[in-house]
């Protein structure tokens, strides 16, 4: 029997709650375990429950406290629907204020597992059009749709059905925007993984979206400030991993249950990347998992490890009831790797309505693709055996895995990926 223990070493009966679900120990592999406590584990062949018990007490984890702070005031927030809801000042500094902000933004992703920013002006306008602009595209056929696929990038159009989720199809008709990289720049030339333009449809549909993601940009620099000084880091501390980061952006259209086969919109997963910043419109569809005590979460960017599927049909789920102009935002799984487990990647999951169609768009503030991402330092564990990546390699794995059958996957195994990553990625940062 394989098993990955999670546990607190003075606590070794815990494995016997463990090993009542076969289904559950098979996927217990380098999780977070949230009791108040958590760690990170290691996985550990054994051959009986006492083999396990052994292998705990050899093996005791540093920890990190669990926040359990969910009836605490918030000062600088107000509740709108499910979630507290943030106005974030223009301009980030080094402040009490924005410390303060910061530690309440923090404790609203440690207990609700998402929250909600209002948007300025701007960014209600600059909204209002790229949803537009998606309702539109989604209007033509899918033979025109379907000449909008990169074959170097992950970018361009995903048609429903095609994306699958644990192995089950979703709803999703998505049209995935990456960094816009020119045919001649020498990255694409070197056979960059994921760099190249993006097939944009038309000039109003790319204008669209590259105004949005402007604006929702600077919300994601701000943000990443606002949690640093929460976390208690230099404001930078975060924000400089993302100078020149692999921001990117999914836009969704979810076709109404009726007009469908498949039974849902996307299956329950955790995002790759660092954070997610969400705009829908008031169809509603969304449904995110807090925090919850007791609960093991995998290390999503590990091998062979995934969430997607995971309590897929458990409560609790918590419905993101539709706010006008505001964003919902939530940490994903390079969070959880840069704060060893204080900060969890948030499962989520979107259903379909049964006669309306709902439009959403989802921008991910990533890190460079040329950096490597470890644990912070505040956050490390004492013998020094933490995680760490490459940002551009693990974005290119986790779009491997989601899309194993599409030309730009086929593509880069022909052209040796992952053999010759390396050397390139030496390249590229050198430049």
């Amino acid at each position: 029997m394989v098993f990955e223990h999670n546990l607190f070493f003075c606590f070794p009966i815990f494995l016997d709650v463990l090993i009542s679900s076969t289904n559950m120990l098979q996927r217990i592999q380098n999780r977070v375990f949230l009791t108040g406590r958590a760690r990170f584990s290691t996985a550990v062949v054994v051959e009986s429950v006492s083999d396990a018990m052994k292998q705990a007490r050899k093996n005791p984890y540093p920890y990190i406290y669990c926040s359990d702070e969910s009836e605490k005031e918030y000062k600088y927030a107000t509740k709108k629907g499910n979630f507290q809801t943030f106005t974030l000042p223009r301009v980030i500094e080094h402040s009490a204020h924005c410390v303060e902000l910061g530690k309440e933004i923090v404790r609203a992703f440690r207990t609700d597992g998402l929250l909600q920013i209002n948007m300025e002006d701007s960014m209600k306008e600059s909204a209002e059009k790229a949803l537009a602009a998606n309702r539109e595209y989604c209007k033509m056929s899918l033979d025109i749709k379907s000449k909008h696929v990169s074959p170097s990038t992950f970018s361009g159009y995903i048609r429903s059905g095609e994306e699958q989720t644990d192995g089950e199809q979703d709803a999703s008709e998505i049209f995935t925007v990456t960094p816009d990289i020119p045919s001649d720049d020498w990255r694409v030339q070197s056979k960059m993984p994921c760099h190249g333009p993006v097939p944009w449809p038309n000039d109003h549909y790319k204008d669209s979206m590259k105004n949005y993601m402007t604006e929702i940009g600077k919300v994601g620099d701000n943000m990443t400030k606002l949690i640093s000084l929460g976390l208690g880091l230099e404001m930078d501390a975060i924000a400089k991993l993302c100078s020149d980061g692999w921001h990117h952006m999914r836009v969704l259209h979810f076709p109404p249950q009726k007009a469908t086969k498949i039974e849902r919109g996307i299956g329950s997963h955790t995002d790759y990347g660092l954070l997610v910043l969400a705009a829908q419109d008031d169809v509603g569809a969304l449904y995110i998992r807090p925090p919850v005590k007791g609960e093991l979460r995998l290390n999503n960017w590990l091998d062979g490890h995934s969430m997607a599927g995971m309590y897929e049909s458990e409560d609790p789920w918590t419905y993101v009831t539709p706010v006008p102009n505001v964003l919902t935002c939530f940490p994903g799984d390079m969070f959880q790797l840069l704060t060893n487990g204080y900060l969890v990647s948030t499962p989520h999951k979107v259903g379909l309505n049964a006669t309306r169609e709902r439009f959403a768009l989802a921008y991910f503030h990533e890190p460079k693709f040329s950096s490597s991402i470890r644990t912070l330092p505040q956050f490390s564990n004492p013998d020094g055996k933490d995680h760490a990546i490459h940002y551009g390699k693990h974005f290119t794995n986790m779009f491997m895995r989601c899309y194993p059958n599409r030309i730009t996957t086929k593509n880069l195994v022909e052209n040796g990926y992952p053999a010759k990553f390396d050397s390139i990625i030496e390249k590229l940062s050198q430049a």
